[in-house]
């Protein structure tokens, strides 16, 4: 498995003359914005000719399928546009499953067991397997991802997780090749734009995907998902003392030592809080802190003017060379840029702003 930055970009059949093969998979549960931003950027060609005039104007031959003839309606009950069913496509270059909105809580197997084999045919014929968000979800049933890394929206980590254990689900990233798969997969909801243009690079050629970027506005998620992920601690997994415990740090983890007052407070030995802590949440108990303090300097990123060696202070960092590695370890974004990219318009003044938080975090709430 490499990422795109380390992937070696092949002439494809767009260049040679010959269009490329791309078959949408557009079943009852698809999203329509993304299959159409997918369908429509692949046949974005004859605009870029203003731009690239060495571009081929048809590189991609694309065509929307469906489960059968008489699934042509997405999840919002917006149209597909299918073309045709998958049963009567034999051959195509690219098979792409675009994102999918689940009912529920949880992604039940088996609802396109004809779409799985379709897949599982195109891939012995040669072709590459693509998903963008929860698609992964279906492109998951062929087998093909077992023992393998992959990526999906971290919101649908957890269904994920029960319904393929055997899978290294790794959310931090945008986008997972499985060279010698041949799949490739992309994250969040917007993942769609890593999708095409890696497809673009990889079949017509980087100026190409260049190109389409600049026109389309389309943006490479070069940070990954890291900077989007939500820390949601689990508080449902049976063991009370524990969740005793992430509610009191909940309430503390800006003090000096939360780990050892926590555990004092449990009337347990450190030793053995932190393995029932760790088998209940996932995580160690430090590690859980700071997760904690991230979260809250990411709001007060996003919402407020704070100094950022002052909102290092507020969550528990004396050492603010320390909180800006730990914030660019998990968020992969220095603080500064990320207040750049995710801050509110019209933010709180800074005075205003600590006032505020003072009494929010002693309560263990974020500022309004």
């Amino acid at each position: 498995m490499r990422q795109i930055g380390d992937h070696a970009v092949v002439l494809g059949a767009g260049m040679a003359g010959l269009p490329t093969q791309v078959t949408l998979v557009a079943t009852p549960d698809t999203q329509v914005a993304p299959l159409s931003g997918l369908y429509e950027t692949l046949n974005s060609f004859p605009l870029l000719g203003g731009l690239e005039e060495d571009l081929p104007q048809h590189p991609f031959d694309v065509q929307i399928a469906a489960p059968s003839r008489s699934d042509y309606f997405g999840a919002s009950g917006l149209p597909l546009g299918a073309h045709r069913a998958c049963d009567d496509i034999e051959h195509t270059d690219i098979a792409i499953v675009p994102l999918m909105m689940v009912d529920g809580p949880d992604w039940v197997r088996g609802r396109y067991p004809q779409v799985v084999d379709w897949l599982c045919r195109q891939h012995d014929h040669g072709a590459l397997l693509a998903s963008a968000c929860t698609g992964v979800l279906l492109l998951a049933e062929t087998g093909l991802l077992k023992g393998r890394e992959a990526t999906i929206h971290w919101a649908f980590a957890p269904t994920f997780h029960r319904n393929f254990p055997d899978v290294r689900l790794r959310t931090e990233e945008a986008l997972i090749a499985v060279d010698d798969k041949n799949i490739v997969m992309t994250g969040g909801v917007m993942s769609w734009h890593d999708l095409a243009l890696y497809l673009i690079a990889r079949y017509v050629g980087p100026v190409a995907a260049q190109a389409m970027a600049r026109m389309l506005m389309l943006e490479w998620h070069g940070a990954g998902q890291a900077p989007y992920i939500e820390f949601t601690p689990e508080l449902g997994h049976g063991d009370g003392l524990v969740a005793e415990r992430q509610r009191w740090l909940e309430r503390h983890y800006m003090i000096a030592n939360p780990v050892e007052e926590m555990t004092t407070g449990s009337g347990l030995s450190r030793r053995t809080l932190e393995r029932r802590f760790r088998k209940a949440t996932g995580r160690s108990p430090i590690s859980y802190v700071q997760q904690l303090r991230i979260r809250e300097s990411r709001r007060l990123l996003e919402r407020t003017t704070m100094p950022i060696d002052e909102i290092g202070f507020v969550v528990g960092y004396e050492n603010t060379a320390f909180f800006r590695r730990l914030f660019q370890r998990t968020t992969r974004l220095p603080p500064g840029s990320y207040r750049r990219k995710f801050g509110v318009v019209g933010l709180v003044p800074a005075g205003a702003a600590r006032s505020r938080v003072s009494s929010s975090s002693a309560a263990g709430r974020l500022p309004e």
